[in-house]
């Protein structure tokens, strides 16, 4: 059958959205209704089966005389008793009437009610809402700074005020991280751009002197390639383990020193069994990170040493060196990418992203991550991870 002009096509009907507000109000309503049918109910049959027989008034007109002539004794309980019953019930029947009238008038008036006392309730929740749609990536510093008695609701906005600080100090570290990740990409390719135009603007340039800046742009790009190589190790490591698998941090820790050969003869390890678990590629890059840095921020003639073992229900890793002097107030900075004290930035080598590694593969291995200044100089590094069962 086609459809009629009163009958557009395609026009859904409208669904009742049923909001916190009108099934709050729906509860109130049926929570009256129940309790109130309930009461009425216990009060009709406690009428109905109250004790006792009811009296009979019969009322005179003045001027006139009702007689009884008990010709009967039997006769006149049987009707006094009918009359009685009658009354009774037509008693009952008016309760019964007037207690559903009353219901039905209080039931509406506690729907109405329920609706108030609803929104009353929910208003903190629409503010809220309304300040949390005006926040977005650019005014993350906003908060709901919800007001009002310490309820669940005040509770709720708070809560929601903590990760908003958190989302803006992630924010404000990525935007700072992509800024140096930028600037610290750019700088060699700057350089080698700089070296190749000098060497072709010089008209007397031989063989000779071209291939020292082929070397040094090779130099550079080897650099550019060890900090990308950092970058993506970065970011592996805050995405989370690939794998999960015991190992023993001394057998890591020896396998790093090993790779690093006998010209490092300025560590000093002491690796005693400390049992773990997770990626052990990680563990091995956390701790080739510890040791380079330790061995990179040293003093001519200085010592590093490595310490592995178990503590308090723990498996640790403290790298300890005598370096410079490090300020107790900058040695979390050191941690966040990019960040270098004055006195750690002799080295070529260093792109400041050894210890944000080290951060991150903690982070991802729930190990506690510990550091402080040596008393005469140098950083003390200590890794913490849970032991590995078995």
């Amino acid at each position: 059958m086609p459809a009629t002009a009163s009958e557009p096509v395609g026009r859904v009907p409208r669904r009742i959205r049923w909001t916190v507000r009108l099934r709050l109000t729906a509860l109130y309503g049926a929570l009256f209704l129940v309790s109130s049918a309930a009461l009425l109910l216990i009060t009709y049959f406690l009428v109905a089966s109250s004790s006792g027989t009811p009296r009979l008034f019969v009322s005179t007109r003045s001027g006139s005389n009702l007689l009884f002539q008990a010709v009967d004794p039997e006769l006149l309980r049987q009707v006094m008793g009918r009359r009685a019953l009658e009354q009774r019930e037509a008693m009952l029947r008016q309760l019964l009437t007037q207690s559903a009238v009353a219901l039905g008038l209080m039931s509406t008036v506690s729907v109405g009610l329920g609706w108030l006392m609803a929104g009353r309730a929910l208003r903190p929740v629409r503010m809220m809402t309304d300040k949390a749609r005006r926040i977005s990536a650019r005014n993350l510093h906003a908060r709901l700074a919800v007001a009002g008695p310490d309820d669940e609701l005040k509770d709720l906005g708070d809560t929601i005020d903590d990760l908003l600080g958190r989302l803006d100090t992630s924010f404000a570290a990525q935007k700072r991280f992509a800024a140096n990740a930028s600037h610290e990409l750019r700088t060699p390719l700057t350089l080698q751009r700089a070296m190749i135009e000098v060497a072709l603007a010089d008209p007397a340039a031989d063989a000779r002197s071209l291939r020292r800046v082929c070397e040094r742009v090779l130099a550079a790009g080897e650099h550019q390639e060890r900090l990308i190589e950092a970058l993506l190790m970065l970011a592996r490591s805050e995405r989370g383990l690939d794998r999960h698998e015991p190992f023993d941090l001394a057998r890591v820790v020896g396998a790093v020193l090993r790779d690093r050969g006998p010209q490092e003869t300025g560590v000093e390890p002491a690796l005693a069994a400390a049992p773990a678990s997770g990626d052990p590629r990680l563990m091995e890059r956390l701790v080739a990170n510890l040791v380079d840095n330790a061995l990179r921020y040293n003093v001519p003639g200085g010592w590093v040493r490595v310490v592995t073992g178990t503590a308090h229900g723990r498996s640790f890793l403290r790298v300890v060196n005598s370096g410079p002097t490090i300020p107790p107030d900058r040695v979390g900075t050191l941690f966040q990418p990019f960040q270098r004290l004055a006195s750690r930035t002799g080295s070529p080598d260093g792109h400041g992203l050894g210890l944000s590694i080290v951060s991150a593969v903690a982070a991802v291995h729930d190990a506690d991550l510990t550091a402080e200044p040596g008393p005469r100089g140098g950083l003390s590094i200590t890794v913490a991870l849970p032991c590995a069962e078995g």
